[in-house]
C-alpha cells in the first residue's frame, strides 16, 4: 500500500493502492450545484425550442455518481432560495447525500443551457448563487472528516467562493486529504478582465491529481503535443495527470511512467457529464482499495456506461457491476 502523504513528493504509483486515514466521508466535492437545461435535439442553433431541466454541476454530479457506485460522498455548494434551488437540494436528499454544507442565499440558482451532444456540449452560463459559497465551521468539520476533496474551475473563478477553496486546500494539505482538481477552464465563467489562466496555473502546485481534456489543456497552455501538455502539468507540481482524448481514450502520467488507455465506449448518446462519471468511478475504486491503474480502468468504464445515456447524472449500478460489464 502506498501511504501517499508520507512521501515528500507525494508519489502516486500505478501498481499500488492508496491508503487513507480512517474517516467517515470518502469524497467531499466542492463547487457548483446548478440546473442543466438540456436541449431535446442534437442541435446547436436557434431551431432548438425544447429543453429539459436536469440536475447539474460537475462536483455535484461526482457526489451523486459516487454515492450510486457505493461510497460515501458529501457536497459543499450554494444555491438560491428559489424553486431551482429546492429542486437540486431535493435531488441530493433523495440520493441520500447530506445537504448540511449546501448553503441557500438570495441570489438566483445558477444554470447552464447546454446542447445535447455526441461530441463536445456547447454551454451557455448563467451564474448567480454558486459563487457565493462561504467558508464555515460546518464545511471545515466536513472537510476534516473526508479522505478526498475535489473541486473544479467554477468555484475558484469568482469571490467569495475562491477564498473558500483556498482555505479548504490549505487545510487539506495539512491533514492528509487527497486533492483532486478538474482544470475545466472556460473564459466565460470568469469575471470580465480576468482570464484566470495564471491563477489556475498557480493553483496546480497545491493539487495531487488533475484530469484535463485536450481542450482544457489547449486553453491553458496553447496548442502542443499531448505529451508536452502533460509535462507542463507535472512541471507545475501535479502528481498524477489524466489527459482524456475523447474517442481516442486517454494518456496518464505520474512523472515517472506513462500509460495509454483506449476508450471503452461502444455507444455515445450524450457526452454531458462523461468526465464527471470518470472521476466518480476512479475515486470510488481508489477508496475501495484498487490499485491506481485498476482505478483508472474502472473510471473509464463508468464513463463509457454513462455515455449510453442522456444527462450528466444517471442511474448507475454499483462499481462491481460496472467491472463485470466491462470484463475488468
Amino acid at each position: 500500500m502506498n501511504e501517499w502523504w508520507v512521501d515528500v513528493n507525494r508519489s502516486i504509483n500505478f501498481d499500488e493502492a492508496l491508503t487513507f486515514p480512517v474517516r467517515e466521508n470518502d469524497i467531499f466535492a466542492v463547487g457548483e450545484l446548478l440546473v442543466d437545461m438540456m436541449s431535446e435535439m442534437y442541435d446547436d442553433n436557434i431551431t432548438n425550442t425544447s429543453y429539459r431541466k436536469l440536475f447539474g454541476g460537475s462536483p455535484s454530479n461526482i457526489a451523486m455518481n459516487a454515492t450510486s457506485l457505493g461510497i460515501h460522498a458529501n457536497i459543499a455548494s450554494a444555491v438560491g432560495e428559489d424553486a431551482f434551488g429546492t429542486f437540486l437540494v431535493d435531488k441530493l436528499q433523495i440520493a441520500g447525500i447530506d445537504t448540511g454544507c449546501v448553503q441557500r442565499n438570495d441570489y438566483s440558482t445558477s444554470m447552464v443551457v447546454v446542447t445535447k451532444s455526441r461530441s463536445t456540449p456547447i454551454p451557455i452560463f448563467y451564474r448567480g448563487a454558486d459563487y457565493q459559497l462561504m467558508y464555515t465551521k460546518v464545511i471545515e468539520e466536513a472537510l476534516l472528516n473526508s479522505k478526498i476533496v475535489h473541486f473544479s474551475c467554477w468555484p475558484i473563478s469568482m469571490a467569495p467562493a475562491r477564498q473558500t477553496i483556498e482555505k479548504m486546500i490549505a487545510i487539506a494539505k495539512e491533514n492528509q486529504i487527497l486533492i483532486g482538481f478538474d482544470p475545466n477552464y472556460h473564459p466565460l465563467i470568469w469575471q470580465r478582465g480576468e482570464e484566470g489562466l495564471q491563477y489556475i496555473k498557480s493553483m496546480l502546485k497545491n493539487v495531487d491529481i488533475v484530469k484535463p481534456s485536450e481542450v482544457d489543456a489547449e486553453r491553458l497552455f496553447g496548442k502542443d503535443t499531448y505529451e508536452n501538455q502533460i509535462e507542463k502539468f507535472l512541471e507545475l507540481g501535479v502528481k498524477l495527470v489524466i489527459m482524456t482524448l475523447g474517442k481516442d481514450g486517454a494518456i496518464v502520467s505520474n512523472g515517472q511512467n506513462t500509460l495509454r488507455f483506449d476508450s471503452l465506449a461502444s455507444e455515445v448518446v450524450d457526452t454531458t457529464g462523461a468526465g464527471d462519471a470518470f472521476w466518480s468511478g476512479f475515486y470510488t475504486a481508489i477508496v475501495q482499495g484498487y490499485t491506481v491503474k485498476e482505478a483508472l480502468s474502472l473510471g473509464f468504464a463508468v464513463s463509457a456506461y454513462k455515455l449510453q445515456h442522456t444527462g450528466a447524472v444517471i442511474e448507475l449500478p454499483r462499481l462491481e457491476v460496472i467491472k463485470q460489464l466491462y470484463s475488468l
